[in-house]
């Protein structure tokens, strides 16, 4: 058991270690990125419990409606309004590239949690390709998220609600593509590998990018 749960645990908290030491120039709380990886894992539990009560009712009679579009937009609504209520207007988001920690530490918290779930179902023997893709893949989508939260929460130009918005429609977008993949019997492998790479390839240009803005953001308060 305890060798299952480590398996389920450490991708989340190992590529939310990698996002955390990517910023050289602040150091955001440990304190504040563990409570919000906490409120990325309680929202599982009300996702999954909305998942089971529309198949249920058979709310849903086309399974692409339910498992991708439904299902993409769900989750990612949660992760966008925890960080929306709880984060966004929180004293210690006071960077840009705090975005990109709080979107990667909520949507890990998530991914955690199901992840464990998902290995205490099917066992041990799921968890290397669980990390690489459902794990990496929603840390991804969190990253591309909080980049736009960090944009609109710093915006000047008066862009605040074009950022607010893409904060939650891109990794929509992005989610429902990956999800769409995976409906792809027999083909899908063919698809997702060249899907991970661009996803990874644009969140960390939206790191770098992020990285930049904190730099100008530092210079012009003075700091550096």
């Amino acid at each position: 058991m305890f060798i299952l749960l480590s398996a389920a645990v450490a991708p989340g908290l190992a590529l939310l270690s990698y996002f955390y030491l990517r910023n050289q120039m602040s150091t955001e709380p440990r304190k504040t990125l563990f409570q919000s990886f906490i409120y990325g894992a309680l929202i599982t539990f009300p996702i999954m419990f909305i998942q089971h009560v529309l198949q249920a009712e058979g709310t849903f009679s086309n399974s692409f409606i339910r498992d991708v579009l439904f299902s993409s937009g769900l989750e990612e609504f949660f992760k966008w309004l925890v960080i929306f209520v709880v984060i966004f207007k929180h004293i210690e988001f006071d960077d840009p590239y705090d975005g990109i920690l709080y979107g990667a530490s909520v949507s890990l918290g998530f991914a955690t949690v199901e992840n464990v779930l998902y290995l205490l179902s099917f066992g041990i023997n799921t968890a290397f390709i669980r990390a690489v893709l459902p794990v990496s893949s929603h840390a991804l989508f969190g990253v591309v998220m909080g980049y736009y939260y960090g944009k609109s929460k710093f915006a000047k130009n008066d862009k605040e609600i074009e950022y607010l918005l893409l904060s939650l429609f891109a990794p929509i977008l992005l989610h429902l593509i990956y999800n769409s993949i995976l409906t792809f019997k027999g083909y899908w492998v063919y698809l997702i590998a060249p899907f991970m790479l661009f996803l990874w390839w644009f969140a960390l240009r939206k790191v770098k990018l992020a990285h930049q803005h904190l730099v100008q953001h530092l210079f012009e308060q003075n700091k550096i």
